[in-house]
């Protein structure tokens, strides 16, 4: 049997890297891991008889990495990750600095004839020998951790650049004209303007301040892009005041277990998931659901962890803790969403794996060219220039980096989405299948008319649905003990018959509460109430359309999405509340089992049509499970929720138009990113390997590329819902 962790990594400084880090893993027995490099982590799945989280992480520090456990008993995950991103920005910031203002004389005496004195060029060699040492120094170390496994990176493309760019003037200036009294030179933009007497200094100086810069300015929108699943992970109640013994005691509320009844107070973040036992109260649940209206809680209601008491006092009872809590859900789909990786991330990677190697082949070739037909100079230029443009690092954010802003941004407006392959189902899909009730409708009933049969009265009907229906969170269920109120008999041998109805034995009879017989033409929901398989008589109930349907389904139909009506319940009470939502007759299957769904689903598919299934139900899970997309409600069924691919947390139809949206502009910004990386070295790569670009300015443009993908993926962090 497997088991998942999550290990927090170090020390990565592109996808060369995750790269690397991914093969040695899987290189174990009984091992799939998958490295994401923006958010520094991998996700990995083990069989912990042959393996343990100590095994994996010495293979990731054998590889020249740190690794960390990001999944620890009562642990914040993201909260080391921070700490260790926070550091290693503080430290490129600290670098960046010193470089900046060493770097800036040398290039203002390199480029400017008129200020340069007499023996200019030894200052600028001093200044810049601290550059190359100190700036250079995260560059030099991962590239020396590589070597020494056999590995080349962007690290070593940098180095490799600076270096050979340092040593060619240190040569000139030793052994060369360059060091002589007097000695003038002016900048160039092209390599192929290299006179033998050139030194590069401002090339390595400004280089390696560029690249520092660009990698605090990479290193911090990483930090802003995960502040979402960080928020996530870290808003849950601290503490906890339990009543034992009616005594009131704080615990912190990693303690509390199944049972416990606690306290909350007007303004307290509610623990953990539980049933109000007393107390009436307005419950704010915008954390987790992005709904901004509060929500009425009395007795019986279900509270959810890390929402906020807004008014009276409550007392709860736990009925989930610690990873089963809805809070602690949210946050592992949205980590599993963020560390696995989309189709497209694996071409990049692909790409990215052997793009180093090319590179320095191109580098090689361009010297001999130009060595062949242009000069020492322009060769060694265009070499370095060609080395130090080269960076696979935008290439490898492009799409990480979008879907974790994008993923973090849906868990603010309460949307989950499961995973990056997902994005690619939301832009296919071109069909919705919508279940009923719960969905459509509020699924909050109420009882209207009853019938009977010779033998029965209506209170009998009435009383022997509510003792069968004891067991059930059916709305169906909720509606039928509300409006009962009367002494109950004991029901037994319960037994839930999805798509059906329930059963149970009450006093010695078998009792069956599901479909009604063939022949209703109501415009509501009506149950048969069966003893011993004979029909005792039939209770009509009606449920109310929310109010937000008709603009949700409006809001699908301008996304290209067709509805349709896909419901248990009769033809005439489906039909008519897809008129009223503005769904065509043509579009409504009603009375249709679970497995029947299944079947519609898959008839829709065979017609060449990519579904989306949104329910909310136990019989709606084998149905979200069949779609291309599926998309629960978050108010449903547990399994429903399992099986959807995304989760509305707010239980608002109009949220799954949203979810549509954010999904496909998560889409657009992986593709604009990927575009500009890609073009961005096919476009440069030549340009500096036919002597076009000065090594100093290579530089410049590798650094933006990457401030630009991240940047670029950022504007997702302003994704609003449409009104």
């Amino acid at each position: 049997m497997s088991t998942n962790l999550t290990l927090g990594i170090t020390g990565m400084t592109c996808t060369s890297c995750s790269s690397r880090v991914e093969r040695k893993l899987n290189k174990l027995d009984n091992v799939e891991a998958t490295v994401n490099f923006a958010t520094e982590s991998a996700s990995v799945s083990y069989d912990p008889t042959t393996t343990t989280p100590a095994d994996l992480i010495d293979v990731v520090e054998g590889a020249g990495y740190g690794a960390f456990t990001m999944d620890g008993e009562g642990e914040e995950p993201a909260s080391t990750a921070e700490d260790a991103r926070e550091s290693e920005a503080s430290d490129i910031l600290q670098r960046t600095l010193l470089s900046a203002a060493l770097s800036l004389p040398v290039m203002l005496l390199s480029m400017v004839p008129a200020l340069q004195f007499q023996h200019w060029q030894w200052a600028c060699l001093m200044l810049t020998t601290l550059v190359y040492v100190i700036g250079g120094a995260p560059f030099h170390r991962a590239t020396w951790a590589n070597l020494k496994h056999g590995a080349a990176t962007m690290d070593t493309l940098i180095t490799l650049g600076t270096t050979a760019a340092f040593g060619w003037s240190l040569y000139a200036l030793f052994f060369g004209d360059a060091g002589m009294p007097g000695m003038t030179m002016h900048m160039t933009l092209r390599s192929n303007d290299a006179q033998m007497d050139h030194i590069y200094l401002e090339s390595v100086g400004m280089v390696i301040t560029f690249l520092l810069l660009g990698r605090w300015f990479e290193l911090k929108a990483k930090g802003r892009s995960s502040e979402a699943l960080t928020t996530l992970l870290t808003m849950g109640a601290k503490e906890a005041t339990v009543l034992r013994d009616g005594t009131e005691t704080r615990i912190p509320a990693s303690e509390l277990h199944v049972g416990d009844v606690f306290v909350v107070r007007p303004g307290e973040k509610i623990a953990t998931d539980g049933v109000v036992l007393s107390g009436h109260s307005a419950v704010d649940e915008s954390l987790l659901t992005g709904e901004s209206m509060p929500v009425e809680v009395s007795p019986g209601s279900t509270v959810t962890g890390a929402t906020i008491n807004a008014s009276g006092r409550l007392e709860v009872r736990a009925t989930r803790v610690g990873s089963d809590t809805v809070l602690a859900q949210m946050g592992a789909l949205v980590t599993a969403a963020q560390t696995s990786k989309a189709p497209v991330q694996r071409l990049a990677d692909r790409i990215a794996a052997v793009f180093v190697p090319i590179v320095i082949g191109i580098a090689l070739l361009a010297l001999v060219a130009h060595l062949l037909f242009g000069g020492i100079a322009p060769a060694f230029v265009a070499a370095v220039s060609v080395l130090i443009i080269a960076c696979p690092c935008a290439m490898g954010l492009a799409t990480p980096t979008a879907i974790l802003v994008g993923t973090g941004r849906g868990a603010e407006l309460g949307i989950l989405i499961k995973g990056p392959e997902i994005l690619e189902s939301t832009r296919q899909i071109d069909t919705i299948v919508l279940d009923k009730t719960g969905t459509i409708t509020e699924g909050q009933m109420s009882v209207g008319a009853i019938q009977s049969t010779a033998g029965h009265t209506q209170q009998d009907v009435l009383r022997l649905a509510t003792a069968a229906e004891q067991g059930s969170e059916h709305p169906i269920a909720r509606a039928i003990r509300t409006a009962y109120d009367g002494e109950l008999p004991t029901a037994e041998d319960f037994h839930e018959l999805p798509g059906q109805g329930i059963e149970a034995t009450i006093e010695g009879a078998h009792v069956r509460v599901g479909r009604p017989p063939a022949g209703y033409e109501g415009t509501g929901t009506q149950v048969g109430v069966y003893v011993d398989d004979t029909l005792a008589g039939t209770i009509e109930l009606q449920d109310r359309i929310k109010e937000s349907s008709a603009t949700a389904i409006a809001a699908l139909h301008k996304l290209g999405l067709t509805p349709h009506l896909l419901t248990g319940d009769n033809a005439g009470a489906a039909r008519a509340v897809a008129r009223a939502v503005g769904i065509d007759d043509a579009n409504v299957t009603a009375e249709v089992m679970p497995a029947d769904k299944v079947e519609a689903i898959a008839r829709l598919q065979e017609q060449g049509r990519t579904v989306a299934m949104v329910g909310d139900g136990v019989n709606d899970a084998a149905a979200l499970a069949q779609a291309d997309l599926g998309i629960a409600m978050g108010a449903g069924a547990d399994v429903a929720i399992e099986a959807s691919d995304i989760t509305v947390m707010n239980n608002d139809l109009r949220s799954v138009a949203e979810a549509v949206r954010l999904a496909r502009s998560t889409l657009r910004i992986i593709k604009g990113n990927l575009f500009w990386a890609f073009a961005y070295n096919i476009i440069l790569l030549p340009v500096a390997a036919f002597g076009l670009l000065n090594p100093l300015l290579a530089g410049l443009a590798m650094a933006l590329s990457s401030v630009f993908v991240v940047t670029n993926s950022l504007r997702l962090k302003s994704f609003t819902p449409e009104e």
